[in-house]
């Protein structure tokens, strides 16, 4: 059984979000037993993780940055605990590079970071936090060019180079 909130999100994003196909989310009692969760069982996912994928998205759907805040030059990030132990050294100088680029503004950052923090995982690398980046700005309306940016950059053979 595959055992990640991560790859629970990544079947629906690549299955659904991707495709311009809604999955059929809503109220949550009928989620547990409806055709999606019967899908994603099949798939190989334990109910558990289903459980907590579908709440990774509902917070992520109930989070919104707050307007104003630039999208560079914004406040610098200082990494602590948890979070220098959760994301690696790669994972956070991208994150950097996509705020100095105008990708993430401060707001969408923290959100990221948010969203990146509640995935069950003890170590997340850096392609990893792209898959994250990838579905908050997704869920980020007026992010359609900073969204197109990013998933070119995830599916090129070769991206552009991080200068």
């Amino acid at each position: 059984m595959k055992e990640s909130i991560l790859d629970v999100l990544l079947y629906l994003f690549e299955h659904y979000f991707t495709e311009d196909v809604s999955p059929p989310l809503g109220d949550r009692a009928a989620l547990s037993s409806g055709p999606l969760f019967q899908e994603l069982n099949q798939a190989g996912f334990s109910p558990a993780e289903i459980n907590k994928a579908f709440d990774w998205l509902d917070a992520l759907a109930e989070q919104r940055p707050s307007a104003g805040i630039p999208r560079a030059n914004g406040p610098i990030r200082v990494y602590f605990g948890p979070e220098l132990e959760k994301l690696d050294v790669q994972a956070r100088g991208f994150l950097l590079f996509l705020e100095q680029q105008g990708i993430l503004d401060a707001g969408q950052r923290e959100l990221v970071l948010d969203r990146a923090m509640a995935l069950d995982q003890d170590e997340l690398d850096l392609e990893d936090v792209k898959w994250v980046v990838l579905m908050v700005l997704f869920n980020q309306p007026g992010s359609e060019a900073a969204y197109a940016w990013m998933e070119t950059q995830m599916f090129l053979d070769e991206p552009e180079p991080v200068h």
